[in-house]
Order: C-alpha cells, then structure tokens, then sequence
C-alpha cells in the first residue's frame, strides 16, 4: 500500500460531536475530503443540518446531523442508536464537543462544576461507550478524544480549574481504554490542542486584547492556532497509518507545553 493510501478513509463511517462549528466542523470537513461518511453531532443549531447538507455536497459523501445534550446520557444514546441505524456500522469517534467555564475556584459555582463534567467527561464516556461496543463487535474502530494542553497544565492568567481537571480525566480515559481494547481491534488516542482562534477565541480575544497577547507570550510560536491545523493529526488517527498508535496523546500547541 502506498504511503498516500493508508490515510484514505474510503468507505468509512465517521461520527463527530460538536460537529457543526469550530474545531469540529473543520475536522468533518477533512475526515470527509479522506472519504469518510459522516454523522455531525450537534446540540445548539438546528442549521446544522444546512451545514452537513454542504459538507456531503463539497466532498461527495453522505453527512447527516444529529442533535444530542452531551450532558443527556440518554439523548446521547439515542442519538447513536439512529445512527448506527443510518450508517449501518461506526469505524471512527471523534469525541469533540466540550465546554468552558472559567472562574476563581473558591467561588467557584458547583452547578457550573457539575455542567463541565457532564459535558466534558460524562457524555464523552457515554459516545465512547456506545460506539466503542459496536467497535469491539465488528474487532476493530479508531476513537479520538479531543482533550486539552490544559488536561497537562494549570492554564494562565485565567482561573480554569474546572475544565483542566475535565480536560485531565479525559487524557486520563485515553490510556484507560486503550490498553482494555488494544487487543481487541479498537484503537483510542488523543488530540490535546492549545489555543486555537476559533469564534469562541476570538470574540474572547476581542473582548481583553491583554489576554491574548499574554496567549501569544507563552506559546513558543507566538501565535494561536488556525482551526484547520488539526485536520492532519485527526486524519492520521481515523486512518490505517496509525495502526499501531494507541493510547498516545498529541499536543498541537505551538509547543506551549514544552517549557
């Protein structure tokens, strides 16, 4: 096999939560241009259907959105189940979806603690759950988390204690579910990013220039990440040319985490 084609996922069944923006749409949009099929899992815009419409247009594929609480185990189940229906098999994960809130952690609101786990934690375990088992079924499967740099280190000068420690467990269920299933056929690595100028960044970035600019100071590139610059490293993990890869983590941070 060449090179070139041990990273096409022709024939492919990909799902991808948080799907329908940012670092997930970008990374549909590549797993689609390897040839994957894909289900886009979403919770906030029923536009994503319109957006999955144009991903299957653009790459001649199927795509097809889903909507699903991540935080709602049984949403998340069902949602999985029409899926599996749909697409008559599940090859790759792309655990993605997540969210942030950031605060000092003596006043710290438990809900808001709570939230971030469900999300973060819980509803990544329970994707990871049902389409691990339909993996280990048909004896092989790629899972990628999408965990954090922040899943390693204390995140400055903003208070993040709450997302770093959801962050830490998912790095953490990396490792745990790829030596139980490494024997089995199903793969599971991570990819922790760093800062990447998603909308969400930017309109945070807009909104404290300092804040930014003290992002650039410690990323060793000097800059943020462009939301595209996951799209190799996802592509790698879905396909064959990382068959002997599991339970890794890959920090695309602009080599934050190395000083």
């Amino acid at each position: 096999m060449s090179s070139l084609k041990m990273f096409s996922l022709e024939g492919k069944k990909a799902i991808v939560t948080g799907g329908g923006r940012g670092l997930g749409l970008e990374m549909c949009k590549a797993l689609a241009g390897a040839g994957a099929d894909i289900a886009m899992m979403y919770v906030s815009s029923d536009k994503t259907h319109d957006t999955a419409a144009a991903v299957a247009k653009e790459f001649n594929v199927q795509c097809k959105a889903y909507k699903a609480d991540m935080g709602n185990n049984d949403q998340v189940n069902a949602a999985l189940d029409q899926i599996y229906n749909d697409f008559g098999k599940i090859d790759i994960l792309v655990a993605n979806a997540g969210i942030a809130i950031e605060g000092p952690a003596e006043t710290f609101d438990m809900d808001d603690w709570k939230r971030i786990f469900d999300v973060n934690v819980h509803g990544v375990f329970s994707c990871v759950k049902s389409a691990g088992a339909r993996m280990l079924e048909q004896g092989k499967g790629s899972i990628i988390l999408i965990s954090s740099m922040s899943g390693l280190i204390a995140n400055r000068p903003q208070p993040h204690c709450g997302y770093n420690a959801s962050k830490g467990a998912v790095t953490m269920m990396t490792k745990c579910l790829a030596q139980e299933w490494a024997t089995r056929g199903v793969r599971v690595n991570s990819i922790n990013p760093g800062y990447m100028m998603t909308e969400m960044l930017k309109d945070v970035a807009g909104a404290n220039p300092a804040l930014l600019s003290k992002w650039e100071e410690y990323t060793p590139m000097g800059r943020l990440g462009n939301p595209d610059e996951l799209n190799g490293a996802v592509v790698y993990l879905a396909s064959d040319a990382s068959s002997y890869m599991t339970g890794s983590q890959l920090y695309i941070d602009g080599g934050y985490t190395c000083v």
